[in-house]
């Protein structure tokens, strides 16, 4: 597991079974960007019901499955934010600020047909999640967060159910034994 100092963008936040707050509850947050003033992310395995082209349309051509809008997270609920894959490393469109490899963030006034063959996946998240720089340090010094490097399809897959425990299960060490704890040890 990676320290506090050691989060960086491109990142996952895990959370853990000490945070209850329902907005983070089972989660699984991407980070888009971290700086001295805070940290930026999406959460990754919340699906609303609301198509993207319902609110974006242009854009649901180019969403890999299930089209639908994820909820981002608590803050600006009303905005959006997208992520995406490029098809190719070497060449990096107009609007596409890349995250970590092939991984980055679309700008979404940029016009679609500039896009268009150049990513093999691409989610809106209405809304996302934001901590000033002592927040997030203090939350995962606390232990409601496990912070562990992405693999980059972890933000593309269909069924996002399993996929808080299947990040946590590729972890070394004892971290990947988390996925078989009880919520109450007690209770084990």
């Amino acid at each position: 597991m990676r320290s506090e100092t050691e989060v960086a963008p491109g990142m996952l936040l895990l959370a853990t079974a000490e945070l209850v707050d329902p907005n983070f509850a089972d989660s699984v947050v991407l980070l888009l960007d971290v700086s001295e003033e805070g940290a930026l992310g999406v959460v990754l395995n919340r699906p609303s019901p609301v198509p993207v082209t319902e609110v974006l349309e242009p854009w649901g051509s180019l969403c890999v499955e299930p089209e639908v809008l994820f909820r981002g997270g608590p803050v600006s609920p009303d905005g959006a934010l997208a992520v995406a894959l490029l098809r190719d490393a070497e060449h990096e469109p107009v609007g596409f600020r890349p995250i970590l490899g092939r991984l980055g963030m679309v700008d979404l006034d940029t016009p679609v047909e500039l896009l268009d063959g150049t990513l093999s996946g691409l989610r809106v998240y209405a809304g996302y999640a934001g901590w000033d720089a002592q927040q997030l340090r203090a939350e995962i010094a606390e232990g409601s967060w496990y912070a562990v490097t992405a693999e980059p399809v972890d933000a593309f897959r269909s069924d996002t159910s399993d996929l808080w425990r299947d990040v946590l299960r590729r972890q070394p060490g004892q971290l990947a034994w988390h996925t078989t704890r009880p919520l109450d040890p007690d209770l084990n």
